[in-house]
């Protein structure tokens, strides 16, 4: 689903995906009251990505303040060419998800929320798993923890005080 309601014409596209949608409930005196959140991820397919959450009385509010939440925590993310430029492990509370560079022509192999991260990003080509919980918010912090954390060849070299081709090789 793709809700850009951009007037920007100078503005940058992006990809806008719901990652999940989740309709709670809330007993009162009259009956129940529905709710809805929506996670979702946005990203330039370029190496920036964001993420938020958005809840609200109606499904299409709730994905429309979900897409706002994520613009405003939009991160650049570390990538080697279409793929991550080493293997990490990202983990946000009880969720953990292994992140592994994976070399040109494989595709994405990543389960739900950590697909939409995915190409939310740009990244095309990455092995990805889930090791602990499944829960789509938790998943969706943890991938993001893992990318954030990824560092290149430069930023290395930078920490050791070395020149890229020694880090290299």
């Amino acid at each position: 689903m793709a809700y850009n309601k951009s007037n920007d014409n100078n503005a940058p596209e992006l990809i806008e995906k719901v990652v999940h949608l989740n309709r709670v409930s809330k007993t009162v005196k009259g009956g129940r009251v529905m709710k809805f959140s929506a996670l979702v991820v946005v990203g330039d397919g370029k190496g920036t990505v964001g993420y938020g959450l958005g809840k609200a009385a109606e499904v299409s509010e709730a994905i429309l303040k979900g897409i706002a939440d994520a613009k405003k925590n939009m991160v650049k993310i570390t990538l080697a060419g279409s793929t991550i430029p080493h293997e990490v492990i990202g983990v946000f509370g009880a969720g953990s998800v292994l992140l592994k560079p994976a070399p040109e022509g494989t595709g994405v192999i990543a389960g739900g929320a950590v697909r939409a991260v995915m190409e939310a990003v740009g990244i095309r080509n990455i092995c990805a798993k889930c090791l602990r919980s499944n829960n789509p918010q938790n998943v969706v912090k943890a991938t993001m923890q893992g990318l954030v954390s990824l560092r290149g060849p430069e930023q290395v070299a930078a920490i050791r005080g070395k020149r890229v081709e020694e880090i290299v090789g």
